[in-house]
């Protein structure tokens, strides 16, 4: 059996994928996929994880688990997606870097399913828009509170995916930038869910259809029906050339107004971003998803 635990990051997603998911759920089903909704696994993984301690679940508990979220029978694949599993928000920041917890996290999220095959899936994010949504979010602490002196540029996603390698180097690492979705999106449903390119994706436009008009996504529809072999190059042109025109500049510009930030701070931490980002594409034990 496969476990595939979509994880985030904060401000990334929004439940997008849970929602993709649940429209393909028929094909996913019968070709022994099962995608969990939150509430599927909300209750059951904060009980066992607790029970266990940090040992390994034992084969029972593990078909405890299963038998409480499962609406199907012996599925190959699991699929699970929440930004919870990252924790609370504001505690991707602190003195040791940002994500500093996520290698034991996850590490920790292995040990419900030890005879399974385990798979994270992580958007990246620029550093400076996730401090904007983390202290955006009702229930933060004030800035200087989560703060507390952190340099902002120190916040690095490098070292973050480097400690999750050397925790779980066993592990699939499947990594995308959020920044890219809207052109990739259709390929990291797929890859999470193992559908072919062939089989018709149902909600593939999803992310488009939040931050484009609806001429936008009337461009895309009338260009993909002319194609007679739509290619992924083929289909992120369309869709790239709908952004240009058609998007919703409210949704896809972030106003980042933190205490003692300039828009200097701001492009030396987007520099520092693409910088991890080459880095960590390169890196030979992760999947990275380019545009």
């Amino acid at each position: 059996m496969q476990v595939a635990f979509h994880c985030g990051a904060h401000g990334t997603d929004l439940y997008r994928m849970v929602k993709t998911l649940t429209q393909n759920r028929d094909w996913l089903l019968a070709h022994g996929i099962e995608p969990l909704t939150p509430n599927k696994h909300r209750d059951v993984f904060p009980e066992a994880l607790n029970s266990l301690q940090g040992a390994p679940a034992t084969p029972e508990m593990e078909r405890v688990m299963l038998d409480a979220m499962l609406d199907s029978d012996n599925p190959h694949r699991i699929l699970c997606s929440t930004p919870t599993f990252l924790g609370k928000a504001e505690r991707a920041v602190s003195p040791d870097g940002l994500y500093a917890s996520a290698p034991e996290k996850l590490a920790t999220l292995a040990t419900l399913f030890p005879s399974a095959e385990i798979e994270f899936f992580i958007a990246l994010k620029n550093p400076a828009t996730l401090l904007s949504f983390i202290f955006a979010q009702d229930g933060t602490r004030p800035y200087p509170d989560v703060m507390a002196g952190i340099a902002p540029e120190s916040l690095r996603w490098e070292p973050t995916i480097r400690a999750i390698r050397q925790a779980l180097p066993e592990h699939r690492l499947v990594l995308w930038c959020h920044e890219d979705t809207s052109l990739i999106w259709p390929e990291v449903v797929r890859r999470l869910a193992t559908m072919p390119s062939d089989v018709p994706l149902k909600a593939g436009l999803q992310m488009l259809g939040d931050i484009l008009n609806p001429e936008g996504i009337d461009m895309i529809r009338e260009e993909m029906s002319k194609q007679e072999r739509l290619t992924i190059d083929t289909r992120r042109e369309i869709f790239a050339a709908a952004l240009a025109k058609h998007a919703r500049l409210d949704q896809i510009e972030t106003e980042i107004t933190l205490p003692g930030w300039t828009q200097d701070l701001v492009d030396h931490i987007s520099d520092l971003y693409d910088e991890d980002v080459a880095r960590i594409a390169a890196m030979p034990d992760v999947e990275f998803i380019a545009p």
